[in-house]
């Protein structure tokens, strides 16, 4: 059986809680998309960790984790991933690299941050990890996959190809020294010693796993909303973050996709810029949700950056769902709306003076202005409720009102940071 952990909105959902306590009874973990951009934070019994690229169930001794063929690699980046892990007694996963993963190169994180300084107060507010012009290579087809680091003179023959037009660019467009043949070969037989031990045929490997009855676990990057087709592009990652994507970017069959997870935030947070209808846009009432929200507040656990943050968004919630596949929501981080007299959810947009309840292309998204209605908070600490019943009236009826309005089961909510801090609900919505 595979199943699917994906993001409703802009990412930051707690998808890599969602998949570390699903993982418990998975047997493989898969990483299907996007790169080290950004992170999944894990709290467990070995400590804080901000996953960029291992898959976030690495933490079990039973479970294979795979980095697909549809992962944006940065070699250096896993290296010292698994490095950090095992150095703080976290046993030595067992971990599948596809032999097709594409693998991000130096220059691609050179062209990012040039590109960014270049673009000013126009640039996409990018990690500057180097995706878009990893993704851009991939589909111009003059990216690297794995395998091609063990046919040498083949790869020596690419990277002069591939470095006549880069280092035009970097020398005309960015006023910048150009990249020498040798030292990126010295390079990539580097990053060829670091994934030896891991490469593999994955599809091969995935095919045999579903036919022996292993329950596979796909694991998303980011949200609808930062998807490249259907998010609020142009501010959008630059690879699909859907579930549909997760049979391309593992090398399965999409029928074989049984059960999607949508990770749902009890409130909205975003890094990077692009529309947010719901956000708070008052400093004071921002910072005091972003420095209590999540573990530790709401700052990017791939920069530091401190996130936007907003009311609960039930039409951008909706569309993400159904864009997804939705059969659970997973609701997280509900605990931390306990200090709230009043909570507002957006439940419309007013675009042009007519109120919509259907999330829009991005040129009406930015003319969008949000229609609240206002629930009364519970003002109690709920971390530890384990049962649905035992949460305060008014707790459950801001979930039941979010079920309602986004039309899909919230089947699994999370109330502290721990694997263990979830409680498990029975919806009357039908799957």
């Amino acid at each position: 059986m595979v199943k699917a952990v994906v993001g409703a909105n802009w990412g930051d959902e707690g998808k890599g809680k969602i998949t570390d306590m699903l993982a418990q009874d998975a047997d493989i973990i898969v990483r299907f998309q996007g790169g080290a951009n950004a992170g999944h934070t894990i709290k467990n019994k070995y400590g804080k960790f901000a996953l960029h690229t291992l898959p976030s169930g690495v933490f079990y001794d039973h479970t294979t984790s795979i980095i697909g063929n549809g992962v944006a690699l940065n070699i250096p980046i896993l290296f010292n991933e698994i490095k950090d892990i095992t150095g703080k007694g976290v046993p030595m996963p067992k971990i599948m690299i596809s032999d097709r993963a594409q693998i991000v190169m130096p220059y691609h994180i050179l062209f990012d941050q040039l590109e960014e300084k270049r673009l000013g107060k126009a640039a996409f507010g990018s990690t500057k990890s180097g995706i878009a012009p990893f993704y851009s290579d991939k589909y111009a087809k003059i990216g690297f996959q794995v395998n091609e680091l063990y046919d040498e003179e083949s790869l020596k023959q690419k990277i002069k190809r591939v470095l006549e037009t880069k280092n035009i660019i970097l020398e005309h467009l960015y006023h910048e020294k150009p990249i020498d043949e040798n030292e990126l070969f010295n390079t990539l037989m580097e990053y060829r010693t670091m994934v030896d031990p891991y490469v593999a045929d994955v599809a091969s490997f995935l095919d045999k796993a579903l036919k022996e009855g292993k329950t596979v676990l796909l694991e998303g990057q980011l949200g609808t909303l930062k998807d490249t087709d259907h998010g609020i592009y142009p501010m959008v990652t630059s690879s699909n973050t859907l579930a549909a994507y997760g049979a391309v970017g593992a090398g399965i069959p999409p029928y074989e996709i049984k059960q999607i997870i949508t990770v749902c935030k009890a409130y909205s947070s975003a890094v990077g810029g692009g529309a947010f209808v719901s956000e708070i846009l008052d400093k004071e009432e921002a910072n005091r949700l972003r420095t209590i929200g999540g573990d530790g507040g709401e700052f990017g656990a791939t920069t530091g950056r401190p996130r936007r943050v907003g009311w609960f968004d039930c039409v951008a919630s909706r569309y993400g769902c159904r864009l997804q596949g939705t059969t659970d929501v997973a609701f997280t981080v509900i605990d931390v709306l306990k200090e709230y007299d009043e909570l507002p959810v957006c439940v419309g947009y007013e675009i042009d003076g007519k109120v919509t309840t259907d999330f829009p292309v991005t040129h009406l998204l930015e003319k969008a202005k949000p229609v609240y209605e206002t629930l009364p908070g519970w003002k109690t600490d709920i971390t530890g409720i384990r049962k649905y019943e035992d949460l305060p009236e008014n707790c459950r009826k801001y979930i039941e009102f979010v079920e309602e309005k986004i039309g899909y089961p919230i089947t699994m909510i999370s109330n502290g940071p721990s694997r263990d801090d979830i409680i498990y609900r029975e919806s009357k919505l039908k799957k």
